[in-house]
């Protein structure tokens, strides 16, 4: 047998294709040249980074997490022995089967990437013998990276888990098919289009890197998306703003609307037009179409002068605030509340602090994937620890908040081989531009955070867990949620991995009142904004909440084709289903500062 079928060079390349070895010559320098702009605008902020050392205590992290796994393998000479020998066979065995092949022999497979795994659909992964061979052995060292911590004895859990994570890191990084010369496909590209894709890719790298600042800011979507022409196009009118957020009322369609208006707080994580991504897809929109006089508040972007504000600030310029406004422009003291990822925790918060002022200024209170118990949750727990929080909050004290890129960069990294690496694959080795797509525009266009405000966040909530425990001190004022009576909606999503169902159903029980327990299809995104009209995915109802899990909570559930969206309106019927004539934003006395999405929303980080 030839052993052409070894050569890293494929099928469809070469002269036959207008391989030209000047152009593929120069299209290579002149990559090269974007290269060296790109890494030259990497380099230019860290020559003044004025002693900041996050790198360097990222590193210390995972230098003293793998030193952790290392002690348990080489503290026994046969354990490790053992270790070197099962890596070993399965090269061994590996080579053979290759050799076989080599021979014109049939030879099943050492190991196989998994169905779905979308780095190596191309056919030559299988076909090419050398692709083949590259593809097996790193799936083999992987396997076996993931054993090291799996079979590390007398580790705990948050220590298992971080290593954990950082062997997916390493791994997903090191994929053959994250490189020109291992990816089949991309190689085949740049000989047949003589670098051309390089040449492309580059330069958007470059590109990519001066607009985070020196640091890679990956562009998940064109930018020709707009906040207010293409994206948060619902009709309504800034009503009031302070120095964290802007409340917007919208504009109703119906001639008659429920008396008790909804305020929706948003997650200042990102930014609110989620809900509101364009007319087809817009929670917001549906529920003006419902019948619901709809205030959200758009939080600011904040920069340095805000890094002072706090939780407690959140609060009080936050929902509070917004309630007192709704009051002036409705006349109604009470409001049904909605509060999406942390917007929920902190109107948990905000709903137990009014507890235990006996203010009644709500009716009803609905939780969007958010959590108010931290034991289960989930991925981001593995960035949460003493070390780690003091490092970051040592951080942000210099720049006064948490830049939006690393946040975002946190949550990518949470899937890194979907939302990071195939961008860098499609981007910057094959120099396709990305497509626009709101929903990753959305992703994308992160927000700071206030130093004073994440750093209470962390602590008194994923590392502390405070909240559900009755010890959370807000305003001088503890906090215990089995005070709030009030009827809770509370939607968990299937496959979240920010807030977990499992976690959305425990937190559950620590209220005082009524609490419908919903369990959405799909995950923390595409679970929550799911339009009745596309007929996707479904959701489960079940009134135990107690004492279960999640597993067999589901057992007994029911099933609901579609989506979670008319269920909650008739909810919100069954609790004060009173109507009122519609009401214009903008009318005396809280007189229309300027058109949804008003101007807070516009501010890039």
């Amino acid at each position: 047998m030839s052993d052409v079928a070894t050569r890293p060079t494929t099928e469809n390349s070469g002269a036959a294709n207008g391989f030209n070895p000047e152009t593929f010559s120069t299209n290579l320098t002149r990559a090269l040249d974007s290269a060296g702009q790109a890494l030259a605008s990497y380099l230019k902020p860290r020559s003044v980074m004025d002693g900041q050392d996050q790198p360097t205590n990222d590193l210390a992290e995972v230098v003293k997490t793998f030193t952790s796994v290392a002690e348990y393998w080489l503290s026994d000479q046969k354990r490790s022995a053992e270790l070197q020998m099962k890596l070993g066979g399965a090269f061994l065995e590996l080579l053979g089967n290759s050799a076989r092949r080599l021979a014109g022999e049939a030879a099943k497979p050492t190991v196989e990437p998994a169905p779905r795994d979308k780095r190596f659909q191309d056919p030559e992964w299988k076909t090419n013998q050398f692709f083949d061979f590259v593809m097996q052995a790193y799936l083999l060292t992987t396997q076996w990276a993931n054993d090291l911590v799996k079979n590390a004895e007398g580790l705990d859990a948050h220590t298992r888990k971080k290593a954990e994570f950082y062997v997916q890191q390493f791994t997903n990084a090191l994929a053959p098919s994250n490189f020109v010369l291992t990816n089949p496909e991309v190689l085949r590209q740049t000989l047949s289009s003589n670098a051309e894709n390089l040449v492309r890719g580059m330069k958007m790298l470059a590109e990519d890197i001066e607009a985070g600042g020196g640091t890679l800011k990956i562009r998940q979507s064109a930018a020709n998306l707009e906040v207010g022409r293409d994206l948060a196009l619902t009709p309504g009118k800034v009503i009031f703003q302070n120095d964290i957020m802007q409340l917007i009322q919208y504009t109703p369609t119906t001639e008659s609307v429920l008396r008790t208006p909804l305020l929706i707080v948003p997650p200042w994580i990102n930014k609110f037009y989620i809900l509101d991504l364009n007319l087809q897809k817009s929670y917001i929109k549906w529920c003006v179409d419902q019948g619901i006089t709809v205030f959200v508040i758009s939080w600011v972007n904040p920069d340095k002068r805000l890094g002072g504000k706090t939780f407690e600030d959140y609060m009080h310029e936050g929902p509070l605030t917004a309630m007192d406004v709704i009051e002036k422009a409705t006349g109604e003291m009470r409001v049904h509340t909605l509060g999406y990822c942390v917007g929920g925790t902190l109107l948990a918060s905000t709903l137990a602090w009014l507890a235990e002022k006996r203010r009644v200024r709500t009716t009803s209170a609905t939780f969007l994937a958010a959590q108010v118990d931290f034991t289960h949750a989930g991925d981001l727990l593995v960035f949460v620890d003493e070390s780690q929080i003091s490092n970051l909050e040592r951080s942000m004290q210099q720049a006064g908040v948490l830049e939006g890129s690393k946040m975002a960069m946190a949550f990518n990294m949470l899937r890194s081989n979907d939302l990071i690496w195939s961008y860098v694959v499609s981007n910057y080795l094959k120099g396709k531009e990305p497509a626009a797509f709101d929903l990753l525009h959305w992703n994308s266009d992160a927000t700071r955070m206030p130093a004073a405000n994440h750093s209470y966040y962390l602590r008194n909530c994923y590392l502390e867990n405070r909240l559900s425990a009755g010890t959370m001190v807000l305003d001088n004022t503890q906090l215990d949620l089995s005070k709030v009576k009030i009827p809770v909606y509370n939607l968990a999503t299937r496959e979240d991995h920010i807030a977990p169902a499992d976690s959305v159903l425990y937190g559950s029980q620590f209220f005082g009142g009524p609490v419908r327990y919903v369990l959405a299809g799909s995950g923390h995104i595409a679970g929550v904004v799911n339009p009745p009209e596309l007929g996707k995915y479904q959701y489960w109802t079940n009134d135990r909440i107690h004492d279960v899990s999640l597993a067999d909570w589901l057992k007994d559930a029911e099933e609901h084709k579609g989506s979670w969206w008319p269920d909650w309106r008739a909810w919100l019927d069954s609790i004060d289903p009173e109507q009122v004539a519609a009401r214009t934003p903008g009318a005396a006395p809280m007189e229309a500062i300027e058109d949804a999405p008003g101007s807070y929303v516009r501010v890039r980080a």
